[in-house]
């Protein structure tokens, strides 16, 4: 594959993330997130070592989800900069 086909791969993967991400389905299943996350906060309610655990993995995945724009932006930011040298 050559460099000139990575870059387009790339650019279209960013070009199709950026997109869903500026609609508003994106923005209301991020305000879903952020509420469940708030709702997954509270442990006090969790009864035993796997059931933390669970509940951490959950958080993991949850805050992955609510904070991939912001590291889809950093990344395409980088990948932009590598370019230039």
């Amino acid at each position: 594959m050559s460099i000139m086909a990575i870059d387009k791969e790339l650019d279209d993967y960013y070009s199709s993330r950026f997109e869903m991400m500026s609609s508003k389905g994106w923005k209301d299943f991020i305000e879903d997130v952020d509420n469940i996350i708030k709702q997954y906060n509270n442990v006090l309610s969790l009864n035993s070592a796997e059931e933390f655990h669970k509940r951490k993995g959950q958080l993991d995945i949850l805050y992955w989800v609510l904070n991939l724009k912001q590291e889809s932006e950093a990344a395409w930011k980088e990948l932009n900069n590598e370019e230039n040298f």
